[in-house]
């Protein structure tokens, strides 16, 4: 059984020795560890300091592609170096590292084919509580797309079984997180939560610079992803508040008509005709894009039978 730790890096020179210094080495049920970071175009010495740390692999992108390209390049480079099973970690050690080994054992056991590591957000110290309540309001939304409960969505201390990664495909470019476990919940990959510790922060979060940009981004993602895996759903609760709200302004006109009032409330027939003409072309789209889930679904097949060979 073959571990791989993948570290996505961006300009970590300063704290990416101190995240391999304290990786495991030897772990019950694995028979060899390496250790894959993931260069998104630093523009430090993030590279030299992670060799010298120890690094077995190192995987360097050409230009900073973002933490979400990162994240699969690195991926399809593990799954490519013949890894069994895939842990993801980040570079400014805050994760706690003696927590792999419980991390890894519900795929070791064959009870799930990924695992999020929970920090347990509204515990964290470091975190304001705005971010908290964000935190636990994100991982519901989540939840409530991908079909099962997750109290930590954003966390990235993660692990994957091969035949997960092989069926992962990250289409965003901010963040892995959300959409991954999404599309987890959407192909039947078991999944599983596991209690972790962090550590003291070494950095702010570089992904998190401004909430209201961290709020858009991440909708943006949840939205997409969902229509992308339940169009069908997406597009027929828009389609039916469209089509209520016509319905009312129709039901509002009717009662004006037989009061003999009807003359003055015109603009409501016009307003309840557009509202039901949107709601039924909302949905004429949710079952085109219904038709289009069918054919990206065997495209995905067809990707990860090439991957499997490959």
């Amino acid at each position: 059984m073959k571990l791989i730790i993948q570290i996505p890096c961006y300009n970590e020179a300063e704290t990416i020795a101190a995240t391999l210094r304290h990786l495991p080495r030897k772990l019950k049920g694995i028979k060899t560890i390496e250790i894959l970071v993931i260069d998104d175009g630093s523009q430090d010495q993030t590279v030299r300091h992670a060799k010298a740390a120890g690094a077995t692999h190192v995987l360097r992108l050409e230009q900073h592609a973002g933490l979400a390209r990162a994240f699969a390049a690195g991926l399809n480079e593990s799954l490519r170096l013949g890894a069994d099973v895939i842990v993801n970690t980040d570079a400014d050690n805050q994760y706690v590292a003696d927590d792999i080994e419980k991390l890894i054992q519900p795929i070791l056991d064959g009870q799930a084919g990924l695992v999020v590591g929970d920090r347990g957000v509204l515990s964290v110290r470091e975190f304001s509580p705005i971010k908290r309540l964000l935190q636990k309001v994100g991982s519901m939304i989540v939840g409530l797309a991908a079909g099962m409960q997750i109290p930590d969505a954003t966390s990235g201390f993660r692990a994957l079984s091969r035949e997960a990664a092989l069926r992962t495909n990250v289409l965003s470019n901010y963040s892995y997180t959300l959409e991954t476990l999404i599309q987890a919940g959407a192909n039947g990959i078991p999944v599983a939560h596991v209690p972790i510790r962090v550590n003291p922060p070494t950095r702010p979060s570089r992904l998190i610079r401004r909430t209201s940009d961290y709020l858009f981004h991440s909708g943006a993602t949840i939205i997409r992803a969902f229509s992308m895996y339940r169009p069908l759903k997406v597009f027929t609760i828009f389609s039916g508040l469209f089509i209520l709200a016509g319905f009312i302004l129709g039901i509002r006109f009717l009662i004006f008509y037989f009061q003999g009032n009807g003359a003055g409330h015109v603009q409501s027939v016009i307003l309840a005709a557009v509202l039901l003409i949107i709601g039924f072309q909302t949905f004429l789209i949710g079952l085109v894009a219904d038709l289009i889930s069918a054919n990206r679904k065997l495209n995905e097949e067809i990707l990860y039978r090439l991957k499997k060979r490959n």
